[in-house]
C-alpha cells in the first residue's frame, strides 16, 4: 500500500489531491461490508462494459449513492432489474480515487422482501394449479363484439386512458363501464376483486379487462393474492389481464381467459378494428354477391340445357318408336309365308288345307299351287 504522505511547508500540512484521496480510500477500505437498502435507479449495463453501474436511491429524502458491481458477479445473480426496484445490497464502501468519487462496490444484491414473497407465490402457484384454476380448457374465448365493456383500474390516468382511448379509437361503437379502485397496497386486493364482481354484474357486460401499469414487484403483489385470483376464476364474463410489463407475470396472468403485455395490446384484444371489419364485411359482401351470380348462372345454363333436352325428348321418342315400328316390320316380312314364296317356293293346298307332306294326297287329287304372284289348279299324278 502506498504511503500517504504530506508536502514539505513550513507551517502547515499540505497534501495532494493524490495523496489525499489515496488516504480516504486508505480509511474507508478498513470499513466492514454492510447491508444497504434503497430504489434502483440509473441502472447501465453494457455488454463491453467490465463493471454494471446504478444508483440506490433513499426514497425518503432522496439520498442516492452510487454502486458498481463486476458485470460477471451480476449477470450471474439473474434478478433482470430495472429502475425502480427496491433492493437490498451488500458491499463495502470504496474511493475511486482518480476523480474522488464515492460508491459502494456490491458484493450480491437481492430484491427487498422478495424471497418470502417467492416461496408463498409458488406455493399458492401450486395449489390453484391443482384445482386447474390455471388450465386451459377452462378459459373461454373473448366475444367479437361484446355489447359493454368492464375496465378495472386504478386512480393511474395513464393505464385507463390507454385503455379506453384505445377501444374507442378502434370501435367508436364502444360501450365502456369504468370502475376505479386501489391496485397497490394492503386493501388493493379485496377491493380489485369487490370491483371484478360488481362490474361483472352491470347490465350488458360481456368481457372485463383488468388493467394496471408498471411497477416493482411488490407493487404487483396484489394481482397474485389468492382472493383476486378465485374472483376471477369465478367471474361470470371473460377476463383479460393487463398487469405490468411483458416480463412480469402475476397470477391473474395465469387465471385469466386471455392476458394482455399492456393495457392497450387488452383493449386490442376486446374489440376489433372498425375499419379492418368493415373492410372484411365489404370483401365477404362481394364474395356473396359474386358467388350468387354464379349460382344463378350455373341454374340458368342448367335449365337451357334441360330446356333443349324437353324440346328435342318428343322428337327423339317417335324417332326411337319408328324405328322400332320399322325392326318389327321388318322382322315380320322375314317370317312372312310370303317371303318365302318371293324366293321361289310354293304353297299347296287341297280342300283349304295346305299339303306337308306326299301322304296326304293321293293320285288325281285336285289342288290349288299358290306362287309368289298368282296361282294356278293342278292333278296329282304321282306321288313319292
Amino acid at each position: 500500500m502506498a504511503k500517504v504522505e504530506a508536502l514539505p511547508y513550513d507551517d502547515r500540512t499540505v497534501y495532494s489531491v493524490a495523496a489525499f484521496n489515496r488516504g480516504v480510500g486508505q480509511w474507508l477500505s478498513r470499513l466492514p461490508t454492510v447491508w444497504v437498502e434503497g430504489e434502483v435507479t440509473e441502472l447501465r449495463r453494457h455488454e463491453r462494459w467490465a463493471t454494471v453501474f446504478f444508483t440506490l436511491k433513499d426514497p425518503a429524502d432522496g439520498s442516492c449513492v452510487g454502486v458498481a458491481m463486476a458485470r460477471g458477479r451480476f449477470d450471474a445473480l439473474r434478478l433482470d432489474l430495472s429502475d425502480g426496484e427496491r433492493v437490498h445490497v451488500f458491499g463495502r464502501p470504496e474511493l475511486y480515487e482518480q476523480r474522488g468519487e464515492f460508491k459502494l462496490r456490491a458484493l450480491s444484491i437481492e430484491r427487498f422482501g422478495v424471497g418470502a414473497h417467492l416461496a408463498s407465490l409458488e406455493r399458492l402457484k401450486a395449489t390453484l394449479a391443482a384445482e386447474g384454476l390455471f388450465s386451459d380448457a377452462r378459459k373461454r374465448p373473448l366475444p367479437l363484439l361484446p355489447r359493454r365493456i368492464g375496465v378495472v383500474t386504478g386512480n393511474d390516468a395513464a393505464a385507463k386512458r390507454d385503455v379506453v382511448t384505445t377501444i374507442r379509437t378502434r370501435f367508436p361503437p364502444a360501450a365502456v363501464l369504468v370502475a376505479e379502485t386501489y391496485v397497490q397496497g394492503l386493501r388493493a386486493a379485496p377491493a380489485i376483486a369487490d370491483a371484478l364482481r360488481a362490474i361483472s354484474e352491470a347490465p350488458e357486460i360481456d368481457v372485463v379487462v383488468l388493467a394496471r401499469g408498471g411497477g416493482s414487484f411488490e407493487d404487483l403483489l396484489p394481482f397474485s393474492d389468492e382472493r383476486l385470483v378465485r374472483a376471477i376464476a369465478a367471474c361470470p364474463v371473460p377476463v383479460v389481464s393487463a398487469v405490468g410489463h411483458e416480463q412480469d407475470t402475476p397470477l391473474s396472468d395465469l387465471v385469466a381467459d386471455a392476458r394482455a403485455s399492456t393495457p392497450t395490446a387488452a383493449a386490442r384484444l376486446v374489440v376489433p378494428d372498425l375499419a379492418d371489419l368493415t373492410a372484411r364485411l365489404e370483401r365477404s359482401r362481394t364474395a356473396l354477391s359474386t358467388g350468387a351470380r354464379r349460382a344463378l348462372e350455373r341454374e340458368r345454363r342448367r335449365l337451357d340445357v334441360s330446356r333443349d333436352h324437353l324440346r328435342r325428348a318428343p322428337l327423339l321418342l317417335v324417332e326411337r318408336r319408328r324405328a322400332a315400328v320399322e325392326h318389327s316390320a321388318g322382322r315380320l316380312r322375314a317370317l312372312s309365308p310370303r317371303a318365302t314364296l318371293d324366293r321361289g317356293y310354293a304353297i299347296v293346298r287341297t280342300a283349304g288345307s295346305i299339303v306337308r307332306a306326299s301322304s296326304e294326297v293321293a293320285t288325281g287329287t285336285q289342288v290349288d299351287v299358290e306362287l309368289g304372284t298368282g296361282g294356278f289348279g293342278a292333278t296329282v299324278e304321282d306321288t313319292r
